[in-house]
């Protein structure tokens, strides 16, 4: 059994190899840019800008690139669980043929996320846009796997509305950037925990295992510590490995009552609308409306919902009234009180809550 909670020093492509198969539920990964930086680059008023100038950052051809690209994601596929999933960041340096590669291993890209930095590095030299942006690609280990999305708990996250593939996020800065005593930054690619924080609350649960072959300064496993979840980090750079220790060391776990996920719908009991009705939640002849209270539905007996010389399930006639194929009755429909109009997926929900505490 795999070892957690733990960094292995090495490089990727050899530790890779002695993680086990299939042990794995997720793996983030933020892979060298290959940003073939030749010039130094100055400020205005000539001061050095901080780019990233490493030799792990450097590969002699796209060929090379290529060729380290598809033995890691191949070494990543063979230890990821089945529903288990891929996070990967890049930049236009290197997406597209990160990208490329995923695809020919057989990896389903689920999503390709935009991370709009909100305080982006200016372009100082005024020759191309500024670089606002860098894109993650989520991917499943294959079309039809059963991948985790925590999805009602990322609507949560963003205020009750879908979270889309645009994330806003600033960069690394004040506090949280790492430096050294010169000012300089301990580490180049430094990413936010916010990032992290929502990739982790998207692809796991707790307890879950996180693999990040590089783990430069932590942040991944700093995250998955806070959030119940166990890591493994890979890092051949000992500074590196001495940051990501101390910042772990500080790090504390959040308590089980507040990692605990809100379950999504498809995990809940069902409860289907003629029990609201046979309990007398909803009472036949009770009047249904849209949020604008444009269609009335009269609720009948036997649980079906009546307008005018029709009837049908309150998801039937949700389509019907609106011209479309389908709709979901729970979130069309809202119950008509003498004060208020409650939305029947609060209805439920409250019913449900109520039957589940009586248990």
């Amino acid at each position: 059994m795999q070892k957690k909670n733990q960094i292995l020093q090495g490089n990727s492509l050899d530790v890779l190899k002695k993680i086990p198969d299939k042990s794995i539920d997720l793996v983030f990964a933020d892979p060298p840019y290959n940003l073939q930086l030749s010039d130094t680059l100055y400020r205005p008023d000539q001061t050095t800008v901080e780019a990233v100038t490493n030799d792990w950052d450097r590969f002699d051809t796209y060929a090379s690139y290529d060729k380290f690209s598809l033995t890691w994601l191949k070494e990543c596929k063979r230890v990821l669980k089945d529903n288990g999933a891929l996070w990967v960041i890049g930049s236009y340096h290197n997406i597209l043929r990160l990208g490329s590669c995923i695809q020919n291993l057989g990896y389903w890209i689920l999503n390709d996320i935009i991370w709009q930095k909100t305080n982006p590095m200016p372009n100082f030299r005024g020759t191309r846009f500024t670089n606002a942006h860098e894109t993650l690609l989520w991917c499943a280990t294959s079309r039809n796997a059963k991948y985790t999305f925590n999805y009602q708990n990322l609507k949560e996250l963003n205020e009750g509305k879908q979270m889309r593939s645009d994330w806003h996020i600033p960069i690394c800065s004040g506090k949280e950037r790492l430096r050294k005593d010169n000012n300089q930054r301990s580490h180049p690619t430094q990413k936010p925990e916010a990032l992290l924080y929502r990739i982790i609350l998207a692809s796991t649960n707790k307890n879950d295992l996180i693999l990040d072959p590089f783990l430069g300064s932590g942040t991944t496993a700093v995250v998955a510590k806070k959030l119940q979840r166990s890591f493994i980090g890979i890092e051949q750079d000992p500074e590196y490995i001495a940051l990501a220790r101390k910042r772990l060391s500080t790090t504390k776990t959040l308590k089980n009552d507040v990692v605990k996920l809100t379950k999504s719908r498809k995990e809940l009991p069902k409860i289907p609308f003629g029990e609201l009705v046979e309990q007398g939640v909803i009472p036949p002849g009770a009047v249904l409306t849209d949020s604008k209270g444009r269609y009335e539905a009269i609720v009948k007996i036997d649980g079906s919902v009546k307008i005018d010389n029709l009837s049908g399930s309150i998801h039937q006639m949700g389509a019907k009234v609106q011209g479309l194929p389908s709709c979901n009755g729970w979130d069309f429909w809202h119950i008509k009180d003498k004060k208020t109009s409650l939305l029947l997926d609060e209805v439920r929900s409250y019913y449900r809550n109520k039957k589940l505490d009586l248990n």
